[in-house]
């Protein structure tokens, strides 16, 4: 159903080319900064309190002495069926019509119900106010809200980069190009492994990226039909990865 202009005519979506992945975790800084990300520090490592937005998880491949490194970028899968909408007692993350887990921060009450449901672990805690260094004030971002302690955190798809493109061609009377909205991991990526776009435009980048021999998503037999997509490693003989073709990875928890 088309509410406001629009809404409803789009299906975000991303592809992971695992196969282009370096592990440079430089999509990892840029979300940090792009989503004002309160900075982790030593003692909320120790603590297992860190947060982050995205992770860049590393297993291993093969045996001694032919073993590989393998990196697989992990954010919110924004799932068609996610475990954590259910189970918000607020309806503070609801799955909306372009395809977008959404995560409202005023209604959140801090139940971490939808932590403990989420299979992929990327949704997070936030346990304190958030403070920077003074020399740091400057560089937030005013687009991204700044949450206060005790709220539920996790990837949005830069929704206010969407907003923002939607609305610019909206008001050009024009159609929206593929490619014309790009998240900050997206834009950061030294090997574009990740690529950000509209599954109801079947000429865009992404929706020929999940027609791939190579596609997989995670967990699959969960059932969560995930919006964020992979394609697998591939060896030098240009075959699949096992891992990849297999949906399967150690995530390390």
């Amino acid at each position: 159903m088309v509410t406001q202009a629009g809404f409803g005519n789009h299906k975000w979506a991303m592809a992971v080319d695992v196969d282009k992945c370096t592990g440079c975790q430089a999509c990892v800084l840029a979300c940090q900064v792009e989503n004002n990300i309160p900075l982790n520090t030593q003692d909320r490592f120790e603590r297992n309190r860190s947060m982050a937005w995205i992770r860049v998880e590393r297993y291993w491949e093969g045996e001694f002495p032919n073993v590989k490194a393998r990196f697989i970028p992990i954010m919110c899968q924004h799932c068609e069926n996610a475990p954590c909408e259910p189970v918000c007692p607020v309806f503070a993350t609801y799955h909306n019509a372009e395809g977008l887990n959404v995560q409202v921060y005023n209604r959140c009450v801090g139940t971490r119900y939808c932590a403990n449901g989420c299979p992929y672990i990327v949704r997070f805690f936030n346990y304190w106010e958030p403070v920077w260094p003074e020399s740091l004030r400057n560089h937030l971002n005013p687009d991204v809200t700044i949450r206060s302690r005790g709220i539920m955190e996790k990837c949005s798809f830069c929704v206010h980069r969407i907003r923002r493109g939607v609305r610019k061609a909206d008001s050009e009377g024009r159609a929206l190009e593929d490619g014309e909205i790009r998240t900050a991991c997206q834009d950061a990526c030294p090997t574009d492994a990740l690529v950000f776009g509209d599954l109801k435009d079947p000429n865009s980048k992404v929706s020929e990226m999940k027609k791939s021999d190579r596609y997989y998503t995670l967990l699959p037999a969960l059932g969560t039909s995930p919006n964020v997509f992979y394609l697998a490693k591939v060896d030098e003989d240009r075959e699949v990865a096992h891992a990849g073709a297999e949906g399967e990875h150690d995530d390390g928890h």
